[in-house]
């Protein structure tokens, strides 16, 4: 008979998920066991643990065989026995459950051998030891008799079939890790042969009869090899291979990573990231294909969460806030997919950890450098930008100290400048923007990290304006905008036991925003001190409570020139470049200390809940901010396939914006906008790696900040009169990448109104778009090429027309769209109805990737080419109208654009 074992690690969507397969395979006669680690192999007891080089699974430091049932036997049963494994940082077995079990003693057999296991314990990035829940299988097989001889050869095969035989090892190609569990198919003249590699890394085939054999090698994590051996007659061939680990390959995440506390985490694996196309590999862009986010404008490098502004949703990098992530017109983002851990995006009802805002939440993790004691890079180039990232020890430091770094800049500026210039384009500079990142990391403990990080972001773009734009006579001369970002950031993870954990991060940082036209500007320079420490405490086995405080303070210094606004409710008085120049300063502190406390409740192992609250201060508002929430989930079925249902209710409030209270343009003394998120839904497995997920969402709004005129003196005043309302539903049905393929569909229905006054009309808002369809999906093709395809249909945008669409039934062409201002030489435009009345056309738009990698020894080579709208949909954007506003047209956005990039790793 024969035993398989299968290790499993958990990803990061899910508890745990089969991730190896190892097949061990009876040598002696039935029914005596196999034997799967030989004394003195490199999986024995005792054996060194491999080198640290990013996250690791628990490995095998034994083989313990379970008996099989003696009734089972003689019935002349078969079975298979899935069973869960918890292991503790030392590699001990603390708990078994039977996931799947196959009744006839099987499963008390399996739980008995699998409590003897001993394990090399999972690891964190940084080589840290870390508990770990695993699935483990034992199948019962019989041995199958042995054929009698053939006659006339006697008791023994004859020379030839002893000798002809392929043998050999498979390991890692940086480390020379045994890869136990790969699986080897083996086709030559007498047809397909299979074998797993056991423990020691070894696997054997004989008896092979003389000839050319092709060999196929494959384990989930690493690139498939395929090679062809030719074996003589007579002939013994001893081979050693060595699979390199895919540059997108599996992510393993151990168990100090707690489930989420949220209703809804969706979390993008390194693959699906590189590769999604249309987003040329960059993973925050691929945010925008996940339910509940809204397609932004053409070029507007902006997320739009659930129906709520852009200014609604915060990101975050490693625990610190930026304030933008993607660079100018959204062609790439701050930080390179190959320095990103992980990408957590919460659309609503997030845990009590966060705050300060009422829409959705981005925390993007930068990856430990690797740990391997080697040097390592990468370097990128396509049609757009550049960059490059190197990581490994620091020298001197004997890998204790390791570092990560990175940079990028665009060179449209120079691959494109000369040519639009010549064709009068009145560009001086094209979007020109850079990033960079810096990472030292050191462990002072084995359950301990520092990392300090130095991390910004550049953007500009210059343009000349010869001549005025259609209605603004006042505007001429040059006009630029440029923003910018930079941090320094320290921060401290510690496990300290198995039941006390403690993180804290603070950051030094310095925003610009700069905005110029003609004789107008805006500059704007904030300084930034911020803080974020949560301590994490196992009460009990059934629950763990966090608390945490969250500082952030910020000194801004900001300069204006520029038409005074107009008053809401008065006509305009012309154009506004026109309109007489007011100048004003401000510069000031904001503190906003926070403080939360949070229970996480599982009273089974199939339910959870997480009541916390929240408690803001902010100094330019009124008022403390108090914010209960509660989420939770409770898995209906606790085997495969898994039901899940889950909800939340919670209160989140945003400060005003500083605008919004900063004279001459706000008003001071102003409370936090304030929202309520409902949301309910369900998960339900269909197969291990297709699993559909439904939830409905509806966020009350009020307290929101509004303006109205005032009844003092003339001007505006705001306050907190308005009032809205945010609901839809979401579906995402997808495949979870396997070996070969990735993909899901993704539907979002939403509406986002808002009531700016008491007694007006609940009105659109610009950003609402009532459906969003996304289909995706990667497939790899073998021999080194990947093909990918999205489509995407969404609804079109809003706008405030000042001319009627000719087309629409109950347009008038004839009415009046404007009014001459003599006194200028300008017509100024009359909105043609209410704000946000009328939708674009359906915006609908497929784009495709093909990748091409090349494997050498010691580097790889890869080739891509991503080409956005590949039928030339002519989408629309905006609209275009004549100098006296009697006709219009329609501005159509960014045609076929195809992208090819080159990349290299090491």
């Amino acid at each position: 008979m024969r035993y398989d074992h299968v290790n499993v690690l958990p990803c990061q969507k899910r508890a745990f998920a089969l991730l190896l397969a190892g097949l061990v395979a009876g040598s002696s006669a039935a029914p005596a066991l196999a034997q799967t680690a030989p004394p003195g192999d490199a999986a024995s007891p005792g054996a060194p643990a491999p080198p640290a080089s990013g996250p690791a699974m628990p490995r095998p430091l034994n083989y313990q065989p379970p008996v099989y049932p003696p009734e089972a036997e003689k019935a002349g049963l078969e079975a298979t026995v899935t069973l869960q494994l918890d292991i503790d940082k030392t590699g001990k077995v603390k708990n078994v459950v039977v996931i799947e079990p196959a009744g006839h003693g099987f499963d008390e057999s399996a739980v008995e051998a699998a409590k003897k296991l001993e394990f090399d314990p999972a690891r964190k990035a940084d080589g840290t030891p870390a508990a770990a829940r695993i699935l483990y299988r034992y199948s019962f097989a019989l041995k199958k008799a042995e054929p009698p001889p053939d006659v006339g050869s006697g008791d023994k095969p004859s020379a030839a079939q002893a000798s002809e035989s392929l043998r050999g090892v498979v390991i890692t190609s940086d480390g020379d890790v045994p890869l136990a569990g790969a699986a080897v198919l083996l086709s030559g003249p007498d047809g397909q042969n299979e074998a797993t590699v056991d423990e020691s890394g070894g696997f054997r085939f004989d008896g092979l009869g003389p000839g050319k054999y092709r060999v196929i090698i494959t384990a989930p994590g690493y690139d498939a090899l395929d090679v062809t051996e030719e074996i003589a007659a007579g002939e013994a061939i001893e081979v050693k291979y060595r699979l390199v680990a895919a540059s997108d390959g599996l992510e393993v995440v151990v168990r100090g990573a707690r489930s989420p506390r949220e209703v809804t985490k969706r979390t993008l694996e390194q693959r699906e990231m590189l590769r999604i196309p249309g987003t040329n590999g960059d993973a925050l862009r691929a945010l925008q294909n996940l339910p509940g986010v809204a397609r932004p404008p053409a070029i507007a490098g902006i997320l739009l969460v659930r129906g709520s502004a852009p200014q609604d949703t915060q990101t975050f990098l490693d625990g610190t806030q930026i304030p933008l992530i993607y660079h100018f017109g959204g062609l790439s983002s701050v930080v390179p997919t190959e320095m990103i851990e992980r990408i957590d995006f919460f659309p609503g009802n997030f845990s009590a950890q966060y705050g300060r805002v009422m829409g959705g939440i981005v925390d993007v993790a930068v990856r430990a450098p690797k740990n391997d004691g080697k040097y390592h890079g990468m370097a990128q180039a396509d049609l757009v930008d550049a960059r490059f990232i190197a990581e490994g020890p620091v020298p001197g430091t004997k890998n204790k100290v390791r570092f990560i770094a990175g940079a990028r800049r665009s060179y449209l500026d120079a691959t494109l400048g000369l040519a639009l210039d010549a064709a009068g384009a009145g560009i001086t500079q094209l979007p020109v923007y850079w990033d960079y990142q810096l990472g030292l990391e050191a462990n002072p403990t084995p359950s301990s990290s520092v990392r300090l990080t130095f991390f910004g972001a550049d953007d500009s773009i210059a343009l000349v304006a010869d001549q005025p734009p259609p209605g603004e006579p006042a505007i001429s001369g040059n006009a630029g905008f440029h923003t910018g970002f930079h941090r320094i950031q320290l921060r401290y993870d510690n496990d300290i036991d198995d039941k006390n954990r403690f993180s804290a991060v603070a950051a030094f940082g310095i925003d610009q925003l700069d905005f110029g036209v003609g004789p107008f500007f805006f500059n704007l320079t904030n300084y930034s001190i911020t803080g974020r420490a949560e301590y994490t405490r196992r009460i009990s086995k059934g629950m763990t409570l966090n608390t945490g405080l969250d500082v952030f303070t910020n000194y801004a210094d900001a300069k204006y020139r520029g038409p005074a606004p107009p008053r809401p409710g008065e006509p305009s008085g012309g154009p506004f470049s026109t309109r007489p120049l007011i100048e004003s300063e401000f510069s000031g502190w904001v503190t906003s200390p926070a403080g939360y406390v949070e229970l996480e409740i599982a009273p089974t192992g199939r339910a959870k809940l997480v009541p916390g609250i929240r408690i803001d201060g902010n100094s330019r508002t009124e008022g403390i901010d108090v914010s209960p929430r509660v989420n939770g989930r409770v898995d209906l079925t606790s085997k495969f396939p898994r039901s899940t249902i889950k909800g939340g209710v919670g209160a989140y409030t945003q400060p005003p914006q500083p605008q919004e209270t900063i004279p001459p343009f706000g008003t001071a003394g102003l409370r936090s906008n304030r929202a309520i998120h409902y949301a309910i839904g369900a998960e339900q497995e269909f197969t291990r790696n297709i699993e559909l997920s439904v939830e409905g969402f509806y966020k009350q709004l009020d307290r929101l900040v509004s303006q109205r005129p005032s009844a003092v003196g003339g001007g505006t005043v705001r306050e907190n009169l308005g009032k809205g309302r945010i609901f839809g539903a979401e579906f995402l049905l997808k495949y979870k990448a396997d070996s070969n393929f990735f993909g899901w569909v993704a539907y979002t229905l939403s509406r986002s109104l808002r009531t700016p006054l008491p007694g007006a009309e609940e009105q659109p808002v610009s950003f609402d778009q009532t459906h969003i369809l996304t289909a995706l999906g990667s497939y790899r093709l073998g021999g080194g090429w990947e093909f990918g395809a999205r489509f995407r249909l969404v609804s079109g945008n809003l706008t405030t027309p000042n001319v009627c669409n000719f087309e629409q039934e109950g347009c008038i062409p004839n009415r009046a769209n404007a009014l001459y201002n003599a006194s200028v030489g300008t017509y100024t435009a009359l909105p043609y109805s209410g704000p946000f009345s009328e939708r674009f056309p359906m915006f609908h738009q497929l784009d495709i990737r093909l990748d091409r990698r090349f494997r050498f020894k010691s580097w790889q080579l890869s080739l891509y080419l991503d080409v956005q709208n590949v039928y030339n949909s002519q989408n629309v954007e905006g609209i275009d109208y004549n100098f006296n506003y009697t006709a219009r047209q329609y501005v159509t956005g960014v045609p076929i654009l195809p992208s090819f990039g080159i990349r290299g790793d090491f």
